[in-house]
């Protein structure tokens, strides 16, 4: 973000708060994909949201693995290049929906036909499925597609009763992934709606079904300390939805970014959904809005009404959630504030205070990030590329644009970078926690 942007950003929450907004502090990304774009001629290729994977024996040979929507999934080297393209699955007939890949996450030494097996797990939004991906050290030591689709046949839609009920494409939308012991799971949200859902994973006959544990079902609407109802805005017959998510595995805590609300924290006992607690607020929170479908955004808020019951640290859409992870359950929770380019920091302990934002600004080697939806962040060692962790983060307006085609891709950060930036660095711990220590 520039300067005059952050000067106009703090103007108008002046404005509406009566306060001075603090300053985000700015950081630099190291590298950055290919630019995708949303055309025929770019394969409607649209990037979203990225996973890293940590190869068990060079970290230096780690993958970053994300989604692009209706063209799929991009695998990508530590440098920033392709090294692989999975195209989403075709419509299975001439009225339904196609695949559509919209959240990917990691989980490490799943048990599939008898061996260890690390998985990319992906939303399939289009489909209303979670399409499963066996990840091959072998494969990437040798240079060949480490990426291999193990998606049972028999895996169901998510959440529609359904086939017909997918083209209604209320579907699989936000995805978490974690394991627990020798189990793994997949937290999933649902597009258009508050529910959340719980699904185990099972192998079945060497191929990666799921079935479902719990669900949740988040608010979708509000009393405000005044007394008054609120409900966020969306399109009508819409809800507030969730898209970005992330589980503390450690902790076994989910938070949930519902976008037009902010940040929930639910524990997970025993595989179940506990009761959610708002740790967060969009600024927008309980602001007056009113639908205009000749609007660009369609939701036209009217911050002269603003009656003060938002939060002061996220932008709506409140998006991709991540946890950096130190020692003795320290370190820190991080989520996309989209509607101000930045990115909030929160303690991981305790009642998650917030610490301060940053942005990823322009810089000699990348340009800046914008409207920024998934990230990921590691805090172990990825060889001499990123000694001391990686954030990757979407950029929803890679530059310079071809034309008048609008790209978008995805920017790697340096953890330290990040962690140098603030008046009071943040912690780097590379040595406390193992992604693939499950237990």
């Amino acid at each position: 973000m520039s300067a005059s942007a952050l000067s106009t950003l703090t103007a108008a929450l002046l404005m509406v708060t009566g306060a001075p907004a603090p300053q985000p502090v700015s950081v630099s990304a190291r590298v950055e994909t290919p630019a995708v774009y949303d055309d025929e001629a770019g394969g409607d290729a649209d990037a979203d949201d990225p996973a890293v994977w940590v190869d068990p024996r060079h970290p230096g040979r780690s993958l970053v693995i994300a989604t692009l929507k209706e063209a799929g999934l991009d695998v990508y080297g530590l440098d920033g290049r392709r090294l692989q393209r999975i195209a989403a699955p075709a419509a299975p007939g001439e009225d339904a929906a196609p695949g559509r890949f919209n959240n990917v996450d990691v989980v490490y030494g799943f048990e599939l036909d008898g061996e260890r097996t690390d998985l990319a797990l992906v939303s399939d939004r289009g489909r209303d499925r979670v399409r499963a991906y066996a990840i091959d050290p072998a494969a990437v030591r040798a240079g060949r597609p480490p990426l291999k689709d193990v998606t049972a046949a028999n895996a169901a839609p998510v959440f529609s009763a359904s086939e017909a009920d997918v083209d209604d494409q209320r579907t699989a939308y936000g995805l978490a992934a974690f394991s627990d012991d020798d189990n793994a799971y997949v937290a999933v949200s649902r597009r258009s709606e508050t529910r959340v859902r719980l699904l185990r994973l099972e192998d079945r006959d060497g191929r990666v079904g799921y079935r479902t544990e719990d669900t949740l079902d988040l608010p979708a609407s509000f009393t405000l300390p005044n007394g008054e109802s609120w409900t966020p805005c969306a399109d009508p017959g819409d809800h507030a939805q969730v898209e970005g998510m992330v589980v503390d595995q450690e902790e076994h805590v989910l938070y949930a970014a519902q976008e037009d609300v902010g940040l929930w924290r639910i524990d997970l006992d025993d595989e179940e959904f506990g009761r959610p607690r708002l740790i967060d607020r969009v600024r927008e929170y309980g602001t007056p809005w009113t639908y205009d479908p000749e609007a660009e955004e369609e939701c036209v808020i009217d911050s002269a009404d603003d009656p003060g019951f938002g939060g002061e640290h996220l932008s709506a859409d409140a998006e991709g959630a991540t946890i950096y992870h130190a020692a003795d359950g320290k370190g820190y929770l991080l989520a996309s504030s989209q509607g101000d380019d930045t990115f909030a920091v929160y303690e991981r302990g305790g009642r998650n205070a917030y610490l301060g934002s940053f942005a990823v600004t322009d810089s000699a080697a990348t340009d800046g990030v914008q409207h920024s939806d998934g990230s990921a962040v590691v805090n172990v060692p990825l060889g001499r590329s990123f000694p001391k962790g990686l954030l990757v983060t979407h950029d929803g307006e890679a530059t310079p644009a071809d034309g008048d085609r609008e790209g978008t891709n995805f920017k790697f950060t340096g953890w330290e970078s990040v962690a140098d930036a603030f008046p009071k660095p943040l912690t780097i711990d590379t040595e406390s926690f193992d992604p693939r220590d499950t237990d």
